[in-house]
């Protein structure tokens, strides 16, 4: 189709017959009301036209916003042969042509064309490819104009070669001006006429029409064409007869555009974001443009999932039988439950821990060690011959039906994917959670602390120190025992500053972490890789409560003056008791403590190795056999490589240089280890820490140490019993 609508021929007899919303179509850009931000003076646009220079664009928007109008703007500013095509009418036969022509020009006049598509969506995948090869090599132009996004309607080569400029709804202010001009314009509006229109039915059109300055000029032009004049020849337009004009605001919403994506996302928005008033505006926008109502019930159930979640695990049941409702229902009735799930969604709790599912992909995907730990493996099958289920701790047989072992693989022992919110439902289990997770990472930390016979291997024998993590995790629920055991009847104080000693994990923080919530918390670690296995366990916390971490006790002194602490406490293990520097240790730590401070410590040392207990399964079985010598040799060489006394007698002595009065109690904890050949050999095998330390007495004979590997080896798949004994010292700074 040929521009023929851009010339003066009849141009005059056919402005007396369009509708005035073509008749005031801007002529220059002066006239153009709007888009300020694309066509303000100084803008790139308009410098582009202004300077004819203009190149391929596509101009998208919603209707009644200027892009044809503007295309037109350009076509009287440019001095190139300027075409025009709607794409609903025209096709491939159509494009050729005008490539053809536009080709001839550029050879035999070296006139440039702009080719100017209406509706450019309307195109095909062929036609659009057609167009391709042209606008690339220069022989036109392209100016598009769609009201669709695109980026999805539009060929990517196509949008990857054009400028693109996204024409907004007009502002109130916009709508107002382009009113007036309409009813001033002798030439073109009805300034000829004698029209008076209302305030309030002027805010009405410009309400109604919604940012579209076509709907606006045809609702006037049929108010105004429609209404008789009175007595004295004025056309009176009141607020009833705008409302007749334009009776209903036309719902901009395609079910496949941007209108149907952004609304659905602001109204999911409005719900993560707890606002009811807006989830229900953009609820009923939906349905008055026809939305299916099916589809917007898939949306809350996902809502339910991903942004209320375990924060209230109703909501999900609450939409699912809000949406069996309105099936059984229907519309207009049916509204009643969609309402009802919208507002509950947007009132309850949120949280979106459920998306540490996405994190746990992430691990499957990348981790390499991802074997199901032995003791998880079905044991049915050849668990006799692989030791698979063994070692499993069946939780319904433990106190809260609950024991603290490992689940993950071991490669990924120690990850945190779910991190409960303290909102709603998981807000009141949060804390239960983060103490039981925190006791299964602390199990095999602290375990040091009361095994020191056990976890001293080295990393030659990796399947062993697994098997290790696995006996000993299950002291889980015996650490949160002497957790609570540490820190009972302290009178904690809110405020209170807390320096926590020991810093292998986090399970001793928990008591103050919870009690000192308007004080602070600082956790004292001894060396570097003990401060990065508390920092990943910390990740656990939210930011606004994990505790300050210092590596050593030199960084008490890089603190402010005025920081003191109320409370110091924890675990001290035999390598914070044997440390060559505990008096200026302490020196330091009690001059950054308040006078009045309160200390608890707790202390534990094994009193039976590996003969020893040996010795108590055979008294316990054979009464009437008498231990054998070489095994009561060994029992007291042990005994002595164990005893904490000496050490936790110059702890004493210290604290009290250091200005503590110290009170001290304890108890004995009976135990069982399970007697394995791993586990012997891990005692006995060459220049193994046990064996070393009972060689460098002297007094330990080979013959002994065989005795004892034999009569262990007799004794697999008992249990050895064990013993520990706790100290707890409790005292306060004068």
């Amino acid at each position: 189709m040929k521009q023929d609508l851009f010339s003066h021929h009849g141009e005059a007899a056919r402005l007396r017959q369009a509708p005035l919303a073509d008749r005031l179509r801007p002529r220059n850009l002066d006239e153009f009301v709007g888009q300020g931000a694309i066509l303000a003076e100084g803008r790139l646009l308009r410098r582009a036209i202004s300077a004819d220079r203009v190149g391929n664009l596509i101009l998208h928007g919603p209707p009644g916003v200027g892009k044809t109008t503007l295309a037109r703007i350009i076509a009287n500013h440019t001095r190139a042969h300027f075409s025009s095509l709607n794409a609903v009418l025209a096709g491939v036969k159509d494009l050729r042509s005008e490539v053809n022509d536009a080709r001839q020009r550029l050879e035999r006049h070296g006139l440039r064309t702009i080719l100017f598509i209406d509706e450019v969506h309307r195109f095909n995948s062929a036609q659009q490819d057609a167009l391709l090869p042209w606008v690339e090599n220069g022989t036109l132009s392209l100016i598009g104009a769609t009201t669709e996004n695109p980026f999805f309607e539009v060929n990517k080569a196509l949008v990857s070669r054009s400028r693109l400029f996204r024409l907004q709804s007009l502002d109130p202010e916009d709508l107002s001006r382009l009113l007036q001009t309409a009813l001033q314009d002798k030439e073109r509006g009805y300034g000829d006429r004698d029209v008076e229109i209302s305030a309030e039915a002027s805010a009405h059109l410009v309400n109604v029409a919604g940012g579209d300055a076509r709907s606006l000029l045809n609702a006037l032009e049929l108010a105004v064409e429609s209404t008789p004049e009175n007595h004295l020849g004025v056309i009176e337009i009141d607020l009833g007869i705008a409302e007749e004009s334009i009776q209903q605001r036309a719902v901009l919403y395609d079910k496949q555009g941007d209108a149907h994506f952004d609304t659905i996302s602001a109204f999911i928005k409005s719900l993560r974001g707890s606002d009811a008033d807006a989830a229900l505006f953009w609820l009923a926008r939906m349905i008055e443009a026809g939305e299916n109502p099916r589809f917007i019930f898939r949306r809350m159930l996902i809502a339910a999932g991903e942004d209320v979640g375990l924060a209230d695990p109703q909501a999900v049941v609450v939409v699912e039988a809000c949406a069996a409702a309105f099936e059984r229902i229907g519309l207009p009735e049916g509204l009643y439950p969609l309402a009802q799930a919208a507002l509950y969604l947007a009132c309850t709790e949120k949280s979106n821990s459920t998306s540490g599912m996405f994190e746990a992909l992430r691990q499957v995907r990348e981790a390499q060690r991802q074997e199901v730990p032995a003791h998880l493996r079905d044991a049915n099958r050849d668990g006799d011959a692989f030791g698979d289920g063994k070692g499993y701790r069946y939780p319904h047989a433990f106190r809260e039906h609950w024991v603290a072992q490992q689940y993950l693989p071991s490669a990924l022992q120690g990850e945190a994917f779910w991190s409960p919110s303290r909102q709603g439902w998981e807000g009141q289990r949060r804390e239960r959670m983060l103490e039981r997770r925190a006791a299964q990472l602390a199990a095999s930390a602290e375990a040091v602390d009361e095994h020191p016979l056990l976890v001293t291997s080295g990393p030659e024998q990796p399947q062993l120190e697994r098997w290790l993590q696995r006996q000993l995790s299950v002291d889980g629920e015996r650490l949160q025992e002497l957790r609570q055991r540490l820190w009972s009847d302290l009178p904690w104080q809110r405020t209170d500053r807390v320096l926590i000693l020991g810093g292998r994990s986090l399970l001793w923080s928990l008591d103050p972490l919870g009690a000192v919530a308007e004080g602070g918390l600082t956790i004292l670690c001894s060396s570097s890789s003990e401060q990065l296995r508390l920092d990943a366990q910390l990740q656990l916390l939210d930011p606004l409560n994990q505790p300050a971490v210092l590596s050593d006790a030199a960084e008490l002194e890089l603190l402010s003056p005025d920081h003191q602490f109320e409370v110091v406490g924890g675990r001290l293990n035999q390598a914070d008791l044997n440390a060559p520097d505990l008096e200026r240790f302490w020196a330091l730590v009690s001059a950054r403590s308040r006078s009045g401070a309160q200390l608890r410590l707790l202390l534990s040392a094994p009193q039976l190795g590996p003969a020893g207990g040996l010795l108590e399964l055979l008294k316990r079985e054979r009464a009437e056999t008498k231990p054998r010598s070489p095994l009561q040799t060994l029992a007291a060489l042990e005994s002595n490589w164990l005893s904490q006394s000496e050490q936790r007698q110059m702890l004493l002595s210290q604290l009290e240089r250091s200005g503590w009065v110290t009170t001290q109690s304890s108890w004995q904890e009976a135990l069982r280890l399970s007697v394995e050949t791993s586990l012997i050999e891990r005692w006995l095998g060459e220049n193994r820490p046990y064996r070393r330390a009972l060689e460098k007495t002297g007094e330990a004979s080979e013959n002994a140490l065989s005795e004892l590997r034999h009569e262990l080896m007799k004794q697999r798949g008992k249990h050895l019993p064990q013993s520990l004994r706790h100290w707890r010292i409790e005292g306060r700074l004068t």
